[in-house]
C-alpha cells in the first residue's frame, strides 16, 4: 500500500483504467494512479543507510545535500522549477542505485511477481513468491526507464532463480483458477449432543465447506430427532460417511492436438435403500466436498420421494463452455473409461446436473454402451430416444411449480397473478417459467453466470421459446433486450431486489448470501422455492427465517427428477408412450406425497404447519428416518 502523493498523473483516463485493470490482474498494490515510487527493492551492502530513505517522492525544497547526500526527488524533473533544474544539473552528486518513476503500464504487464507495502514505514516492493525484500531481490527488475534491454535483463536475471522458475510453473498451473479461503459458518444452537456430530466432521474433513454446510443443516432439523433417541447419533456417524469415493484423473486431447488433464469424481454416498441415482455435474469449481454435499443431499431426496433409492453425485471440474462437440466427446469417453465399471441398472445411475445435457449425457451412453457391451437405457437425457418418458427433462422444473401450488393451496391461494422471481436459465428454469405461465403466474426475470434479465412485461410462451433460441446458441441473454425494449439486463448482479412474490432459485448452491436475503425480504417476497440443492449461505437462512419467508427445501420440491427417472426405469414405463396429461397426472401425485410426508413430520416433532421451518425440517426428518430404519435393519455395513 502507497503513501498519498499529489501532483503526478497518467495523461489521460484511459491510461488511469488501463493500469488499475494490469495492477488487479497482477496483483499490484497502487493506491493513486501515477505515484512516483522507487523501484529499488530494498538495501544494499553498499548503502546501508537506504533501508531508512523514503521512497516516496517528496517536494524540492525538503531535499538537501547535508541530510541525505543526494535529492529524494529523482525523475519529476517537468514539475520542478527552472533554477531547481539547473541546480541541479550542476551539483556533482553521484547518484545511488535506485531509480524513480512513474507504475505505467507496461511495467505492470512485464513484472508479474511484484507487489507493493509499506515496511517500517517505507514503501517497498515485495516479491509476490517469497513475499521478502532486500538483498536476494536488490536487483532493479527495469533498469533504467529508457533502456529496455536493461530492463529485460534485470528480468531475466529475477526470474532465473529456481524459486521463480517454480513460482512461474505453479501460476501457469493454475491460471484462471482463483482460489480463497471460504470462512465456515459455524450454528451456535445445536444441543451438545448434535454439536458433537457437527464437531466430528470439522475434525475430519476440515476444509469440505459445502459438505460441511450441508451437514449442519441437517443436523440442525434433526435435533429434536436426536434428542429422543440417542441411538440415531451412531447412525448420523456411519450416514455422514460416503460409502464410496472416486476421485480420478480425466486425461483428454483438444482440438489443436494438446493434452489437458481434469479431475474426475464419484461419491456412491448411500445405497441402504435401492442403487444409487444422481447426477454428474462439469463446472470449473467442482471438487469432492461439492461431490460429497450432492450426493448427501441426493440420498435424503430419494429417500423422501415415492420411490427408495441410494444417493450418488459426481463430475468433474471440466469446462464444456467453448468446447467443440469433439471435445466433449473425447472428454466424456475418457471419463466414462473409469467410471463405467461402477455405472450399471443395480449399481448407479447418473442423470444430468450443471454443465451435463443432451449432448454430453449421449457421450457418455454411447462410451459405456460400447466398454460394458450391452444396451442399457439407464442414462436420462433430452432428446436420447431410449430414456423412456417423454416429458424427463420437464420433471423437475414443473415438479417446482406443482410443489408451491401444494404449499400456497394450503394457505387458501394460487400462484395466479402472482410476481416471480427465477434465477438461472438451464432447463429447470426455463420450465419454471413455462409451467407458471400456464398457471396465470408473472414470471419476470431469468439470470446467467453474468447477470439477469428482467422483463416488466413478464414472460410468456413465445418470449420462452426465444429464450431457448438464445440458449441453445450459446449467446448472451442481454441479446433478449435488443428484441424486447421493455426488457433489461443487468450485468455482475442478481434479481433478488425485483419486487416479487415468490423466488424460485434454480441456478446453484449458496447463490443466495446474507444481503441478497435481506434485498429479497425488501422485494416482499414471502416464499422461497429451492430448484437448486442449497441454494441459500447459512447466514442467508437465519434472515429469511426471522422475516418468516417460507422455504420450500430442494429436498422436498425438487424431487420431480427423481419420480421421473423412476418411471423411466420402470418396464411398463419403457413399453408405452406417455402422454403429457397422463405424465403430469403421475409427477402431481408424487409431489403431493412428497410434501404431505414432510408436513406430517414436521408435526409428529412439534413443528406448527405455518413455521417457516416447517418444511425444510419436516423434509429432511422424514427422509432421516427412512434411510435410518433401513441401516438399522441392514446392521453396521
Amino acid at each position: 500500500m502507497l503513501l498519498p502523493a499529489t501532483g503526478v498523473g497518467m495523461n489521460s483516463a484511459m491510461d488511469d483504467m488501463n493500469l488499475i485493470q494490469q495492477a488487479q490482474r497482477h496483483h499490484l498494490v497502487v493506491r493513486e494512479i501515477g505515484e512516483e515510487i522507487d523501484l529499488e527493492i530494498g538495501p544494499g551492502d553498499d548503502d546501508p543507510s537506504f533501508g531508512n530513505a523514503t521512497l516516496i517522492g517528496a517536494s524540492p525544497r525538503e531535499s538537501s545535500a547535508e541530510e541525505h547526500g543526494e535529492s529524494k526527488q529523482m525523475g519529476m524533473g517537468t514539475q520542478l522549477p527552472n533554477d531547481d533544474q539547473d541546480m541541479s544539473k550542476t551539483q556533482p552528486v553521484k547518484r545511488k542505485k535506485k531509480v524513480v518513476k512513474r507504475w505505467r503500464e507496461e511495467w505492470a504487464d512485464t513484472y508479474k511477481w511484484a507487489y507493493v507495502d509499506v515496511k517500517d514505514g517505507t514503501a517497498r516492493i515485495f516479491c509476490s513468491v517469497c513475499r521478502e525484500y532486500g538483498r536476494k531481490h536488490r536487483r532493479n527488475p527495469y533498469g533504467n526507464e529508457g533502456s529496455r534491454n536493461m530492463q529485460m535483463s534485470a528480468l531475466e536475471e529475477h526470474n532465473n532463480s529456481l524459486l521463480h522458475k517454480e513460482a512461474l510453473r505453479l501460476q501457469m498451473a493454475s491460471k484462471d483458477k482463483i482460489i480463497v479461503d471460504k470462512p465456515i459458518y459455524v450454528k451456535a444452537l445445536m444441543s451438545k449432543t448434535a454439536g458433537s456430530i457437527v464437531e466430528a466432521v470439522l475434525k475430519r474433513d476440515p476444509h469440505e465447506v459445502e459438505f460441511i454446510q450441508s451437514v449442519q443443516e441437517a443436523v440442525h432439523a434433526l435435533e429434536r430427532v436426536i434428542a429422543k433417541n440417542s441411538h440415531y447419533v451412531n447412525i448420523m456417524e456411519r450416514l455422514l460417511e460416503p460409502e464410496r469415493m472416486i476421485v480420478f484423473r480425466v486425461p483428454w486431447v483438444d482440438d489443436r492436438g494438446e493434452t489437458h488433464v481434469n479431475r474426475g469424481f464419484r461419491v456412491h454416498y448411500n445405497q441402504s435403500l435401492g442403487p444409487c441415482r444422481g447426477g454428474i455435474r462439469f463446472h470449473p469449481s467442482m471438487n469432492l466436498s461439492i461431490a460429497k454435499f450432492l450426493g448427501f443431499e441426493q440420498t435424503l431426496k430419494n429417500a423422501l420421494s415415492p420411490y427408495k433409492l441410494g444417493g450418488a453425485a459426481g463430475g468433474s471440474d471440466f469446462d464444456p463452455k467453448g468446447k467443440s462437440d469433439n471435445e466433449v466427446m473425447r472428454f466424456c469417453q475418457s471419463y466414462m473409461n473409469e467410471m463405467y465399471r461402477y455405472f450399471g441398472p443395480d449399481k448407479d445411475l447418473p442423470s444430468e446436473e450443471m454443465g451435463v445435457g443432451t449432448r454430453e449425457m449421449g457421450y457418455l451412453f454411447g462410451q459405456y454402451r460400447r466398454l460394458a457391451g450391452h444396451f442399457q437405457g439407464s442414462f436420462t437425457g433430452p432428446r436420447i430416444f431410449w430414456s423412456g418418458s417423454s416429458l424427463r427433462t420437464e420433471a423437475t422444473g414443473y415438479g417446482l411449480v406443482f410443489f408451491a401450488q401444494l404449499v400456497l393451496a394450503d394457505m387458501n391461494k394460487e400462484l395466479k397473478g402472482l410476481r416471480c422471481v427465477i434465477t438461472g436459465s438451464g432447463k429447470i428454469a426455463l420450465h419454471v417459467l413455462e409451467k407458471l405461465i400456464a398457471y396465470g403466474a408473472l414470471p419476470i426475470t431469468v439470470s446467467d453466470s453474468r447477470g439477469y434479465l428482467v422483463d416488466e412485461d413478464g414472460f410468456d410462451y413465445m418470449k420462452v421459446s426465444f429464450l431457448r433460441d438464445i440458449k441453445a446458441q450459446q449467446r448472451s441473454l442481454r441479446d433478449y433486450s435488443k428484441t424486447y425494449a421493455r426488457s433489461k439486463y443487468y450485468d455482475e448482479a442478481k434479481p433478488w431486489n425485483e419486487r416479487c412474490d415468490i423466488a424460485f432459485a434454480c441456478a446453484s448452491q449458496n447463490e443466495i448470501g446474507q444481503s441478497d436475503a435481506i434485498n429479497l425480504v425488501n422485494s416482499g417476497c414471502r416464499m422461497l422455492v429451492e430448484g437448486s440443492s442449497m441454494p441459500c449461505t447459512p447466514e442467508a437462512v437465519d434472515v429469511l427465517r426471522k422475516a418468516n419467508v417460507l422455504i420450500a427445501p430442494a429436498m422436498a420440491a425438487g424431487a420431480g427428477g427423481v419420480v421421473a427417472g423412476e418411471l423411466e426405469l420402470n418396464h411398463q414405463c419403457n413399453l408405452m408412450h406417455w402422454s403429457p396429461e397422463d405424465f403430469e397426472s403421475k409427477l402431481q401425485e408424487a409431489m403431493k406425497q412428497t410434501y404431505q410426508r414432510a408436513i406430517k413430520a414436521a408435526s409428529d416433532f412439534g413443528y406448527q404447519k405455518e413455521s417457516p421451518e416447517a418444511l425444510v425440517h419436516g423434509a429432511v426428518i422424514s427422509a432421516f428416518l427412512t434411510v435410518a430404519q433401513a441401516m438399522t435393519d441392514q446392521g453396521c455395513v
